[in-house]
């Protein structure tokens, strides 16, 4: 988590001074909720996200974001099955626990569709798409010990680290409350273009491939 948190200030500190003399600023901050989408990798998690936009127009702005879940809990029914056709039994059932951990980074371009950042009146609607990397910890528990030398199986019991780059697609709409202070609600798909095989990952093509609600509150400065 202190490395993304680094990470995430390196790529914000040069864009604010870049452009802090010709553009106005926001800082957001939400609450969300995580469905996990792919099939026998669904999970549901709560996060948070700290976001920094760069207005450079009242409509149109680039944006920077760091957001955080808690643990996602899943499982599959998977079988071991023998390396060796002598070894008795053949095949062993067991169930494997994962919990799976991401953080995000993101930046992107965001676009008011209806209204804008400092609109005072009405509500605003807006979308964004962006490039993130997602880095995540998955760590398994078996239900039955299992005899890796002797047993073929699917997925290995422990822990290990993941990274993925995503496209990230939003849809939101925000409300003013007075004083710059701005409501939003928006959905947000964060989906996997890259992958690798993984000995402690199930499904790990297109995956893991997310979506969440988010609810949050945006000031602007």
């Amino acid at each position: 988590m202190k490395q993304s948190g680094y990470i995430f200030l390196i790529l914000l500190l040069p864009l604010s001074s870049l452009f802090a003399q010709e553009t106005r600023f926001s800082l957001s901050t939400d609450g969300n909720i995580l469905r996990s989408l792919r099939k026998q990798q669904r999970f549901w998690a709560i996060g948070q996200t700290v976001t920094g936009h760069f207005h450079f127009t009242p409509r149109n702005e680039a944006y920077a974001w760091l957001v955080y879940y808690t643990n996602g809990i899943f499982q599959n029914q998977l079988n071991a099955t023998a390396k060796q056709p002598a070894t008795t039994p053949q095949q062993i059932a067991f169930t494997n626990k994962a919990r799976m951990r991401i953080v995000q980074i993101s930046l992107g371009w965001k676009h008011y569709l209806k209204g804008s950042c400092n609109s005072e009146e009405k509500w605003n609607l807006y979308g964004s798409a962006g490039w993130g990397l997602m880095i995540g910890r998955i760590e398994n528990t078996h239900s039955v010990k299992i005899d890796t030398s002797t047993y073929n199986v699917q997925v290995l019991e422990g822990s290990s680290h993941f990274k993925r780059l995503t496209a990230d697609f939003t849809l939101g709409y925000e409300k003013p409350v007075g004083a710059d202070f701005f409501l939003y609600l928006e959905g947000r798909a964060l989906v996997p273009i890259t992958d690798y095989p993984s000995r402690f990952i199930y499904i790990y093509d297109n995956a893991p491939f997310v979506g969440s609600v988010n609810l949050g509150i945006r000031i602007l400065f």
